[in-house]
């Protein structure tokens, strides 16, 4: 019979990396783990790690089982957040994550108050620039910036997202003008290197794709504003993240006489979440903490 405290132990070795971190993340001896992890196998008649003396490497049967492992794990403390709802209160883990630079600008106030709301909800952030599988990486839900194509995903819309062509002033008084998409040739860009570097725009007859040419490629938001506050180049980035640099002149918005594509930010879980209580209060929490239009672009 599968036992759950095995399963446990199991995904504890696989994101520990070795049986010591797990028993000291469990408060538990290492014989017992050890233990549990030979029972684990033995009732799946499967290698699930292998173990040297400092680490414990998953097997091509450990990686298949640990998808499945974290959404037993996830049902169980599911199930009993559930029973505690009963009584009007939420409770349990809530494993969320969101991209870094809308993470560290925007979710500290919200989720803060989020939980002084809900002192039994125990919350874990990461923040990650990707685009997180929720089932497959662990998490109950993913705030996301753009669309959510999975079809294993339900969305729920948190706010609308703007993005804006920016530079620096002094950038701007030292290269040639610009007044429309033609003259951003020869200027030099700061691009996002995750994804597609075009940079899109709402056209009279559909969308206008621009391929500039790259001074700088960055993976995060955080750092394109830092390289714009520099003065190395135009940036596109989401109003969020610019919003009080724009206010406060230092940045300015480079105006082509077309919008760029926007976006918007999403609460994303799998479908089997659909019920979850603490899901459901966080989403609408958000949408008031954001308020419609969010608060960022209201500003404008």
């Amino acid at each position: 019979m599968l036992k759950l405290d095995g399963v446990s132990a199991f995904v504890s070795v696989a994101e520990a990396g070795s049986i010591t971190a797990a028993a000291q993340r469990l408060g538990l001896a290492k014989s017992v783990v050890s233990e549990r992890l030979a029972e684990l196998e033995h009732v799946l008649g499967a290698q699930l790690l292998q173990r040297t003396t400092r680490r414990s490497t998953l097997t091509e049967n450990g990686r298949t089982f640990l998808v499945r492992a974290r959404r037993l794990i996830a049902e169980a403390e599911d199930a009993v957040a559930e029973l505690a709802q009963r009584g009007s209160e939420l409770a349990g883990p809530l494993r969320l994550s969101a991209p870094v630079s809308f993470g560290t600008l925007h979710l500290a106030g919200p989720l803060f108050a989020f939980l002084a709301l809900h002192p039994r909800i125990e919350l874990s952030l990461e923040l990650d620039d990707r685009f997180v599988d929720p089932a497959a990486d662990g998490f109950d839900a993913v705030i996301r910036h753009g669309p959510v194509l999975d079809t294993h995903l339900m969305a729920h819309r948190l706010a609308a997202s703007t993005r804006l062509l920016v530079a620096s002033p002094a950038y701007l008084a030292g290269a040639a003008p610009i007044a429309r998409t033609e003259d951003l040739a020869g200027h030099r860009a700061i691009l996002y290197s995750r994804r597609e570097s075009d940079w899109r725009f709402e056209g009279p007859d559909g969308t206008l794709v621009i391929r500039p040419g790259s001074a700088l490629r960055l993976n995060n938001g955080m750092m394109m504003r830092s390289a714009a506050l520099a003065g190395l180049g135009i940036a596109l980035l989401a109003r969020f993240i610019v919003d009080e640099d724009l206010r406060a002149g230092r940045l300015a918005m480079v105006d082509v006489g077309l919008a760029p594509q926007g976006a918007e930010l999403f609460v994303a879980h799998p479908r089997d979440r659909a019920t979850s209580g603490k899901i459901k209060a966080l989403v609408a929490h958000l949408r008031t903490a954001f308020g419609d239009p969010a608060y960022w672009e209201e500003r404008a």
